[in-house]
């Protein structure tokens, strides 16, 4: 391990393998179905909660942040592993009060180097800074530099996602009940972006074969360095993975190429259905 520890979140969408393989410890967001409440990916998988969540008789999740003392727990226990610093690049703090856990985590730990990066973002946007902070921790690169570069390259993210419909984004609260009823009136299929750490739509079309085309022109308008391709189930992800590759501007190295499923952190607010992607562009 090297001598900074990366530390982020379960909205971030790396897969317990992905993260296990790149050294990052995950701190899970808690999920609920009515009264019942897990801690996403580690209580309940990403195929469990699928499972719950097109379930007909389900209540709907709902989220909540972390809590300081998963943090503390975190962070601790990566120094104990041997770390001299942990840089944690969290969700965007705009949409979940999970970051403000990190930073009350860190005060609580006294003469440790733990710096706090707000991604702007979610799910593989955080997901891809956090792996970003993996190879330059491994490099040898020192905590602040790390921060400071994770800080700037998230100015680099871009996360476009087709969606079936705007239900599941008012029903999570993050848009009116009035811009969902449009929308479904309309029939329109939305995509959506995140801009500073705000959900935006970036797109409306009438159809799912016109967005997946639309999603596929924002995706590669730029050269990109990494692309993590976005689904939720039932929608299959690996034609679409192809297609946005074969029309990268310059071509992609495919080990940047990764096939992520929205997890239960993130997952309630988009709904089944979801195809679309987040590239990390070239400097």
């Amino acid at each position: 391990m090297g001598h900074v520890a990366i530390v982020t979140d379960s909205a971030s969408d790396l897969t317990p393998e992905l993260a296990a393989s790149a050294g990052i410890t995950v701190v899970p967001l808690i999920v609920s179905f009515g009264a019942t409440s897990f801690r996403a990916g580690l209580d309940l998988t990403t195929e469990q909660f699928w499972e719950r969540m097109l379930a007909l008789d389900a209540p709907f999740p709902t989220t909540a942040a972390a809590a300081p003392g998963a943090f503390v727990e975190a962070f601790q226990a990566r120094f104990a592993a041997g770390a001299e610093a942990v840089v944690s690049v969290n969700v965007a703090g705009t949409l979940s009060g999970t970051i403000k856990s990190a930073e009350i985590a860190r005060d609580m730990i006294k003469d440790r180097e733990i710096l706090i990066v707000d991604s702007r973002t979610a799910s593989m946007g955080v997901g891809l800074l956090a792996l970003v902070g993996a190879e330059l921790a491994a490099m040898g690169v020192s905590a602040a530099e790390i921060a400071r570069v994770l800080a700037d390259r998230a100015g680099d993210i871009d996360l476009y996602v087709a969606l079936d419909t705007l239900e599941y984004l008012k029903k999570g609260g993050r848009i009116s009940g009035a811009r969902a009823a449009i929308g479904g009136l309309l029939s329109i299929k939305p995509i959506i972006t995140v801009r500073e750490g705000l959900v935006e739509t970036a797109d409306k079309v009438r159809t799912r074969g016109k967005a997946r085309e639309r999603v596929i022109e924002l995706l590669t308008r730029k050269p990109v360095e990494r692309l993590a391709v976005l689904y939720t189930p039932p929608a299959e992800p690996e034609a679409f993975r192809d297609e946005v590759v074969a029309a990268m501007p310059g071509g992609i190295d495919p080990s940047r190429v990764t096939v992520q499923p929205v997890g239960a952190s993130v997952g309630p607010h988009l709904g089944p259905g979801c195809l679309g992607g987040v590239v990390l562009y070239r400097r």
